[in-house]
């Protein structure tokens, strides 16, 4: 069975859209069965995506957070990524735009966000509502920084990928 929703049209195929702002240029998927998924929650999707902007940044205000920590996630992908022994060490430096002298806060600040998927059907609190994809050169690498954030975008998990 189907649903029909303003934003996202016809509820129950994939649903994919490139979505740019600033300089970048996300792939949104929306993955959802329309027998689970609520009107409302396709609503809360639709305006994450209006406001992805807006959600990116506390994202990456989350990160900065992270790097007292150095097991966490954050500095575990900055370590693989930001080591000069790299082969394609050239390449990520060429994605960070910005130089402030502190490299680590660059690198964030550089980030690309890849793409974003949503999932309306897990709107509870703590459930993966939406994951976001980060990564630094990402032409060149595999690696990726995932933050998953729940329905009312507390993050839930912050993964490297690598």
């Amino acid at each position: 069975m189907s649903m029909e929703h303003d934003y996202f049209g016809l509820v129950g195929d994939y649903w994919s859209e490139q979505v740019q702002y600033g300089d970048q240029d996300v792939e949104v998927v929306l993955d959802a069965d329309a027998d689970l998924v609520s009107t409302a929650s396709l609503d809360a999707a639709a305006t994450l995506v209006g406001e992805l902007e807006l959600v990116d940044d506390e994202l990456r205000n989350a990160f900065v957070s992270q790097l007292d920590s150095s097991a966490s996630p954050v500095m575990r992908f900055l370590a693989a990524m930001l080591d000069p022994a790299l082969e394609q060490a050239d390449e990520i430096e060429a994605a960070i735009g910005r130089d402030s002298g502190d490299r680590q806060i660059d690198a964030l600040r550089s980030l690309s966000l890849t793409r974003v998927d949503l999932r309306p059907d897990a709107d509870g609190p703590g459930e993966t509502f939406a994951e976001f994809e980060y990564g630094l050169a990402v032409e060149d690498t595999d690696e990726r920084l995932v933050a998953t954030i729940d329905v009312e975008r507390e993050i839930v998990d912050v993964r490297f990928e690598g």
